[in-house]
């Protein structure tokens, strides 16, 4: 068995401009689902399924995410003077969910550019998680836990996220062929990014949770640019078809498209229906629409 997924890149960086104004000022990622922001939702995810360092590509003005996991002494004492012991324990948990790395993408190249930029984080022959917050998924077994378990049953191959989307929908997505279909996991032989729909090689969608191998960094370096005029995460994953192999598998959960305005309001109805503190009188306001 090969190393095993102790470190996550979350790619950042991005300005936010759908969500303008509010993210004129707050990071995207700052943005709150039910009480947690979108980006805490995701450590959360990581730390759950193992993965001890969580490394932020960010752009420079994003700072705020890093403090949001540091230790906040004066919030404790004040909560503390005010016995309100529930939100220390709260509070206390966001800097005990891993150890936290910030890495600076220093122009808006594409998410491949944007993953690249962690590669200094890593050693020869070393797979890790790559999770996009935008992509929050909701599911009994975190999706990246689930990734982690294929990867153990490949020895060590590199694994995509998968979720079926209506073939008029393929070419927004980045989208796999596949030549085996063994009992939850295929094995990839082609990834194409954003394909017409008459050319698209199936309706399996490419979702923002990975396992790579370091061996990806080779071809991330080359700055080989491709669909809009980005380096692309998917023009690299087919190096990994030879060695370690690719493979990917569909997620059981419910994904959540958190860089849109109608899939943030998605988001925040679901998992406000998930929590047992405002659940019933949240359906009475569903109810009442």
């Amino acid at each position: 068995m090969k190393h095993s997924i102790s470190k996550a890149v979350f790619p950042i960086a991005g300005l936010g401009t759908r969500f303008l104004p509010a993210t004129k000022s707050v990071p995207k990622e700052m943005l709150t689902i039910l009480d947690r922001p979108i980006i805490e939702w995701a450590v959360i995810e990581a730390s759950k399924s193992g993965i001890e360092e969580m490394i932020f590509v960010t752009s420079s003005r994003k700072n705020i995410v890093l403090e949001h996991f540091e230790k906040s002494e004066m919030l404790e004492l004040n909560l503390k003077k005010k016995k309100k012991i529930d939100k220390i324990k709260l509070i206390e948990s966001q800097n005990q969910l891993g150890k936290f790395s910030l890495v600076i993408q220093d122009e808006p190249k594409g998410l491949g550019h944007a993953v690249c930029c962690a590669s200094n984080f890593f050693n020869e022959d070393q797979s890790f998680a790559v999770i996009l917050p935008d992509d929050l998924i909701l599911s009994k077994t975190p999706a990246i836990k689930q990734l982690i378990e294929i990867y153990k049953k490949t020895n060590g191959g590199s694994v995509i996220g998968l979720e079926k989307v209506p073939v008029n929908k393929v070419s927004n997505y980045g989208v796999i062929e596949y030549k085996k279909k063994n009992k939850n996991f295929l094995t990839v032989s082609g990834v194409v990014e954003k394909p017409k729909k008459s050319e698209a090689p199936s309706n399996l969608s490419i979702v923002g949770r990975y396992i790579l191998n370091s061996k990806i960094f080779q071809s991330l370096k080359l700055g080989k640019k491709g669909f809009g005029n980005e380096i692309q995460l998917t023009d690299s994953l087919v190096s990994l078809m030879d060695s370690p192999g690719l493979y990917a598998t569909e997620f059981d959960g419910k994904r959540f498209d958190c860089g849109s305005k109608l899939g943030f309001i998605e988001a925040n109805v679901n998992f406000g229906i998930n929590d047992n503190e405002i659940n019933k009188n949240l359906r009475q306001i569903i109810k009442k629409l």
